[in-house]
């Protein structure tokens, strides 16, 4: 689905230059209930530590519209993202004590231009809610404005309820198989190493790469959608390791799709190959034709990596 056209998705927002991440200075507690945090100028490079609990839902509510979101290890969360909030469930992947940096920043521009969060998992208890405003307002206005919030937080717990009834709580090929992605022909594959090119000025190069389709499942809406991924073989030709951090596709006419997840076994290490991959969800009609993958690194000042070629079976 365009990213245009959704206020509540299952996805990663990616559209601007990574953040300068600050050191994680962060202390050793965390909240560990409904929050309010209050940004101003000075309070732009703090680290705002927060409890998380897998299988538990932290919800974080904006004043303004999320410009992009930032989560190391992304696949090990299920999150739902909405114009103006997100809500993530932390799966059993991650273990206690385990902390994971988070950086949401604004489209709007304005400072500060984001927040930076630590996820500290908890042995047993999640912050339910985050607040999150960057001036003070007037009592009427910060009604208005709570209650747009939970609305969308309210949209993103009811996409969390259908989708993981579609997927009776299953992941990986049984995720596919109860979500009706897994038809009688399997999952398509095709071999793209020749047509994806980097484009001058990445750091990474490509050299080997296969996309993915998977069987067409009819929605409650009635559109037939199909779930596609590309992994990628990519040397670093840079000084440091690199670290993905999140991607997008952008389509023919210059429509960007969401990723669903990103996945990497390891940073990439300067002069040594290393494998990445990306997957979303289209419909039938939006998979054709020639796509330009975007990705974001982890570190900070890593700029971002784009190749174009990437064509789907």
């Amino acid at each position: 689905m365009p990213v245009l056209s959704s206020a509540a998705l299952l996805r990663l927002v990616l559209l601007a230059a990574p953040l300068d991440a600050p050191a994680l200075s962060a202390p050793s507690g965390c909240v560990s209930e409904t929050s309010h945090l209050e940004l101003t100028g000075d309070t732009q490079g703090e680290v705002h530590a927060v409890c998380i609990h897998p299988g538990l839902s932290t919800s974080f509510l904006f004043d303004t519209k999320v410009g992009r979101v930032e989560l190391a290890g992304r696949e090990r969360f299920q999150v739902m993202e909405g114009e103006t909030g997100l809500a993530l469930v932390p799966t059993r992947a991650l273990t206690q004590a385990d902390r994971v940096p988070m950086a949401v920043s604004f489209q709007d521009g304005a400072a500060p231009t984001s927040v930076h969060f630590l996820l500290v998992v908890h042995h047993s208890e999640a912050a339910r809610q985050v607040e999150v405003t960057r001036q003070p307002r007037p009592p009427a206005s910060r009604s208005e404005g709570e209650q747009q919030a939970r609305a969308e937080a309210r949209q993103c717990r009811e996409d969390k309820a259908r989708l993981e009834a579609r997927c009776s709580g299953q992941v990986g090929l049984l995720g596919l198989l109860a979500q009706g992605l897994l038809g009688a022909d399997g999952i398509d594959s095709k071999d793209i190493g020749k047509s994806v090119t980097s484009l001058p000025g990445n750091t990474l190069t490509s050299s080997k790469a296969r996309s993915y389709r998977s069987a067409t499942a009819r929605m409650e809406d009635g559109r037939k959608v199909v779930r596609l991924a590309a992994e990628l073989e990519l040397k670093n030709n840079g000084n440091t390791p690199w670290t993905l951090a999140g991607a997008v596709l952008v389509g023919p006419e210059g429509v960007e799709w969401k990723v669903l997840g990103v996945w990497q076994r390891e940073p990439l290490v300067p002069g040594t190959p290393g494998r990445i991959g990306v997957e979303v969800e289209m419909t039938v009609e939006e998979a054709r034709g020639s796509f330009t993958l975007k990705l974001w690194s982890q570190e900070a000042g890593g700029g971002s990596e784009s190749f174009d070629g990437v064509t789907f079976p």
